[in-house]
């Protein structure tokens, strides 16, 4: 059964005659008071932030003297009090709550200035467990949320960003705010807590090594609001989790007009995908479109293997996403820039070739300080009506694996390389997914299809494209390897892919027909290796 409501309508200006403030991040604090202070309002504050306020000259009375009550408990309790939260919950308008407040001494606080204990810093910053449960903010939720629930009478600030429009406000309304302004502040309090207990919630999920909670919440900031969504007649926003995982989401962008979403979410699939490759090993690039790979390659330079990339699709290259696993240089840019390019993201750029690029106006350049972890652990999270479906990271990486031979023909030392490349490159492209590499590098991809047969002829078909336009004789596939990110059903994909020029191929296995699959290969001569897992990518 609900609360009962009293309906007493909420008035619309209301005057601010006295704040508390109760902050950890500072910034901004001490003019915002200076501000309020003007405006001939009284300010009540807590431990360091009363410090702060009168360091700066001005007039503040500590929160014990409402409540009576020290601050004690090395500060964890402090604005815990009938004092605090009679101030902040009584409903003026209505004659029980005033006659409650007047008998008990509570003054009436109109303005509540908090925002938290930096607990996702604390947890992001690898600190013991002790110190992370320290930095669970109690007294501010409660403020903060009491606040927002009353803001019939009361407006509660969690943003520094919000100051000044508060000030503005009041010199609109002369030191009033009005309901729909109180409202909106309300709002995104309500929104800050969420988020501050769902990166609490989480962190014990995973302390706890809990795979399912029964309750899952997620959290972010938003970073920007979008032009349009996928489409033009779709509205987005960009909201940040917190997770410093190096990518889109935390780089730095150097030049180049605002990313779009679709921008955002290729980015984000080029970054994953040239993670997989070790830049102490070699070079790699990727090129990127509609989140699928259509070239990727190895090279003892960026140059070199950006040209190998190139070479597998130049026609799908155009307007794509360019990533790769070392600082972009000079020549790499150079080459890069010749080909219309939405995005080059990188762990950094030499001033050279952020140079170069900066020519471009609109092309895009991110820097992330470093590369993602294709082996650590994470979550992932896709809508669907009336739900959400989490799963941990696929974080298979092939490097890892027991590969199995399967043939009688074991695959030769340059082919298993090749193979072990195609499948690292399979892991990002959409199922079904078939990938065919020659010499580190993509030869032909096929991505998306409702048929594994098709996919493998879909890139057999683009091979011989990208050979035509190179003036090839034959396509690169002639000779190449093959990955497929799932199981060959029936024996019909490997055998395209045997047309197409294959000579060793790379499966998970575990089809109920896998004798048959074996059969047709060593029946062509073909090496065969079973990885045991798959990589299906929706």
């Amino acid at each position: 059964m609900a609360v009962p409501t009293k309906n007493i309508p909420a008035p619309d200006l209301v005057p601010v005659r006295r704040a508390l403030l109760s902050v950890f991040d500072k910034t901004g604090l001490v003019d915002f008071a200076k501000a309020l202070a003007a405006s001939g309002v009284e300010l009540v504050s807590t431990g360091g932030t009363a410090k702060t306020i009168a360091e700066a000259g001005l007039a503040v009375r500590d929160v014990s003297e409402l409540t009576g009550f020290p601050e004690i408990m090395d500060g964890r309790v402090k604005t815990l009090h009938p004092s605090v939260h009679g101030a902040l919950l009584g409903i003026r308008d209505d004659a029980e709550h005033a006659k409650a407040m007047r008998d008990h001494h509570i003054e009436p606080i109109d303005l509540v200035v908090s925002n938290l204990y930096p607990f996702e810093e604390v947890r992001r910053s690898g600190a013991g467990y002790a110190s992370i449960v320290e930095n669970i903010d109690i007294g501010g939720p409660a403020m903060i949320r009491a606040s927002a629930k009353n803001h019939a009478y009361v407006a509660i600030v969690t943003d520094p960003a919000d100051y000044a429009s508060v000030v503005n406000a009041l010199e609109m309304n002369l030191g009033s705010l009005s309901l729909d302004f109180r409202k909106k502040l309300a709002a995104k309090a309500f929104a800050r807590t969420a988020t501050y207990d769902a990166a609490i919630s989480g962190w014990f999920a995973e302390e706890l090594q809990i795979e399912h909670p029964t309750w899952r919440a997620f959290g972010g900031r938003l970073d920007q609001v979008m032009r349009y969504g996928e489409n033009p007649h779709q509205n987005a926003g960009f909201y940040l989790s917190g997770d410093k995982r190096p990518g889109v989401a935390t780089a730095k962008q150097l030049q180049g007009k605002q990313l779009s979403y679709n921008n955002i979410n290729d980015t984000d699939a080029a970054f994953e995908l040239v993670g997989e490759f070790d830049p102490a090993r070699s070079a790699a690039i990727a090129i990127i479109k509609h989140a699928n790979p259509c070239g990727v390659a190895e090279g003892q330079t960026l140059k070199a293997a950006y040209a190998k990339a190139l070479a597998c699709d130049p026609v799908s290259a155009f307007g794509g996403i360019v990533a790769m696993n070392r600082i972009l240089d000079a020549e790499a840019a150079e080459e890069i820039v010749k080909t219309f390019t939405e995005v080059i993201i990188a762990p950094d750029a030499t001033d050279e070739a952020a140079a170069i690029v900066a020519a471009k106006k609109n092309l895009r350049l991110l820097v992330t300080g470093g590369l993602p972890d294709p082996r650590a652990a994470g979550t992932t999270v896709k809508s669907v009506a009336g739900g959400l479906l989490v799963q941990s990271r696929d974080n298979a990486v092939v490097d890892d694996l027991e590969l199995k031979v399967v043939t009688k023909r074991a695959p030769m030392p340059a082919e298993l390389a090749d193979l072990k490349f195609a499948f690292r490159v399979a892991k990002h492209v959409k199922s079904n997914a078939i990938v065919y590499a020659r010499d580190g590098a993509t030869v032909g991809i096929g991505a998306g299809q409702m048929s594994r047969v098709d996919s493998s002829r879909i890139a057999a078909r683009k091979a011989l494209d990208a050979a035509g336009t190179a003036g090839l004789a034959a396509p690169l596939t002639k000779g190449s390897v093959v990955a497929s990110d799932a199981f060959f059903p029936f024996a019909d994909g490997l055998l395209s892919a045997i047309e197409a020029g294959a000579t060793a191929v790379i499966q998970p296995g575990g089809s109920m027909r896998d004798d048959d699959v074996i059969a047709a290969a060593d029946e062509h001569g073909i090496a065969m290796v079973f990885t045991g897992v798959r990589h299906f990518r929706h």
